[in-house]
């Protein structure tokens, strides 16, 4: 018996080699500085907590609508209104099991056997293997260093053939930090509307950006975006409530209707008692304005860090928790036991050698680099940073 082609085709993570390996160390007594981690060190708050024991209480533990309660969707819709200047009624948001699932599924009702997805690189991994899941190809338009990750329209638009359908892009980036300029939104709009697209945004790290860099979702600066995209963000960023598993998505409603049938012979609506926690977070928690300052903190020291340890280069994030180091210069190297060839060679050689858990870059679709979070204590931080730079210098 046999699987499926679509099992089969679905590449394994990257970073699982990397995640056993730490698991181990650990097991073994070792103390690994993990900077791999894609969630916020910080508790969610508890006033949240306690709005969702509030629902619990108050027996609110039944099957909801499929794409959420009243509570939640008046509360994404007062947020569009109020953060980004946008209009969506009930009928054009849907909630999801997180962000990934609302892309996932946003992907299979716009997608078709065959075709295309054109994705600006480095990428969220997840992105590539839904793209392949749903039966499509994922195309990349590449960006690099050099130009701060920042894609351009015209290798967007090379990109495109008569089977592109797709178009997502994810500001703030992970795992760049990249936060895409109001030009190029506008530029893209154009683009999208040119050569009728679907566009998904990506905006999950909305709130998290740094010395005056501002977020502009794209249908904001082009109202008749309305018609091409779909908007996804979640509370798991912002609110740090990544495992309550609540994201949500808002564009036309004839997506989301579709959206919302296929939910419902998949998972049915998400966790009841989460909604009615990530509807009063939406509405009344700002912890994250602190949360913010300290993220920037932890960036500027982590950038500091890694631009003096030799054969790497990194440019300054200006969102998201992430730094993105081009290490091309330490591949091909050697500490006289092992040569590095790739980028996951480098992540296991500095968890090994130096105790630190990243991620290699080549899960991103950009090999030569790492993705280190700096999502961790400035204690752990700046030992990561020591132990990393001490086997940095080690290879030859």
């Amino acid at each position: 018996m046999n699987l499926s082609q679509r099992a089969l085709n679905i590449t394994p993570s990257a970073t699982l080699a990397v995640s056993e390996k730490a698991r181990k160390l650990k097991q073994e007594g070792k103390e690994v500085v993990v900077l791999s981690a894609g969630e916020p060190d910080f508790d969610t708050p508890e006033d949240v907590k306690q709005e969702a024991t509030r629902a619990l209480k108050e027996g609110l533990t039944k099957y909801t609508n499929t794409t959420g309660v009243d509570e939640l969707k008046e509360a994404i819709q007062q947020k569009f209104k109020q953060d980004n200047q946008l209009d969506f009624s009930f009928s054009q948001i849907a909630a999801c099991a997180g962000a990934k699932q609302a892309i996932y599924n946003s992907l299979a009702v716009l997608c078709g056997e065959g075709d295309e997805v054109v994705i600006p690189a480095p990428c969220w991994v997840s992105y590539i293997e839904q793209v392949k899941l749903v039966g499509a190809k994922p195309v990349f338009a590449y960006t690099n260093r050099e130009n701060g990750y920042i894609p351009r329209v015209e290798d967007i638009e090379r990109m495109l053939t008569p089977q592109t359908k797709v178009l997502i892009i994810n500001s703030p980036n992970n795992p760049t930090g990249a936060v895409y300029p109001r030009e190029l939104l506008l530029e893209l709009a154009e683009l999208v509307k040119k050569h009728r697209l679907w566009l998904i945004t990506d905006e999950v790290y909305e709130n998290l950006v740094f010395e005056g860099t501002r977020h502009y979702s794209i249908v904001t600066l082009d109202p008749e975006m309305y018609d091409y995209t779909v908007t996804i963000n979640a509370v798991s960023k912002t609110y740090s409530m990544t495992g309550w598993r609540v994201g949500y998505a808002a564009g036309p409603e004839k997506v989301i209707k579709a959206l919302s049938g296929l939910q419902s012979h998949t998972t049915g609506n998400p966790n009841a008692m989460a909604q009615m926690a990530a509807a009063y977070a939406i509405k009344n928690n700002r912890d994250y304005r602190e949360w913010v300052k300290e993220f920037d903190y932890r960036r500027k020291y982590v950038y500091e860090m890694l631009n003096q340890m030799p054969g790497i280069e990194c440019n300054e994030p200006r969102g998201a928790f992430y730094i993105f180091p081009e290490a091309s210069g330490l591949i091909g190297k050697s500490n006289g036991n092992i040569s590095l060839k790739n980028s996951l060679d480098l992540a296991e050689y500095l968890l090994e050698e130096a105790l630190v858990a990243v991620v290699p870059g080549e899960a991103f679709a950009a090999d030569n680099h790492l993705r280190i979070s700096y999502v961790n204590s400035r204690e752990n931080l700046k030992k990561g940073m020591e132990q990393m730079m001490e086997a940095v210098g080690k290879l030859k």
